[in-house]
């Protein structure tokens, strides 16, 4: 990711957001949550590249910080809760939309952050269905919602959205996770038993 568009497209993907330019220079343009207006995404050219400021939870601050140079304290902003992303192509895609993410996550509570969440609590030798991790994130019929913000998991390894099924217990597309194989591998590791691209809820349900 290099540009301001895809930083905006991605980050207006999310519910709810629109894009905004408060201040008389264009130069800036914002994304921002409906109702609540509050911004989780500024972008801005400065030195020849476009820049990102994102909200972050202070525990992830120094992680970003540590791992990549051009992740920076946030520019003109509150260095304790915002850290700014420097588009040079040296910070990897799906790092920059964690971090977009996570940023639209710390200003709303957001359906996806209770998905997520409720994922989460997917013990490891189980699985949940759609419609059981909606209920879960508090309204059951946002079964739809849960598919899409799996498809965006911003942290496969602490959200682990494989042990996530329909309602007949059938797996994912195979592109979903990169491979014919790669969900129903997974989930063997958990110790589940997976036939013809299905698992046995009544067996490995929760």
């Amino acid at each position: 990711m290099k540009t301001r568009e895809e930083a905006l497209a991605y980050a207006l993907s999310f519910p709810n957001t629109y894009q905004s330019a408060p201040f008389r220079d264009p130069n800036w343009q914002l994304v921002r949550v409906n109702g609540s207006k509050k911004v989780f995404l500024w972008t801005y050219e400065k030195d020849g590249y476009i820049n990102l400021n994102v909200k972050v939870d202070p525990e992830w601050r120094d992680f970003w910080r540590d791992a990549y140079p051009s992740v920076t304290a946030g520019w003109h902003q509150n260095k304790e809760n915002w850290n700014t992303i420097i588009l040079d192509g040296t910070v990897p895609e799906k790092d920059i939309k964690r971090m977009i993410a996570e940023s639209y996550d710390l200003v709303t509570d957001s359906p996806t952050k209770r998905i997520y969440e409720a994922v989460k609590n997917i013990p490891k030798g189980k699985v949940a269905t759609y419609g059981q991790v909606a209920a879960m994130a508090g309204n059951e019929r946002m079964a739809r919602a849960v598919g899409n913000a799996l498809h965006k998991n911003p942290d496969p390894d602490k959200i682990p959205c494989y042990r996530v099924v329909n309602a007949k217990g059938e797996l994912a597309k195979a592109f979903v996770f990169g491979g014919i194989n790669v969900q129903a591998e997974m989930l063997e590791q958990d110790g589940i038993e997976v036939v013809d691209g299905k698992v046995d809820l009544k067996k490995y349900g929760i």
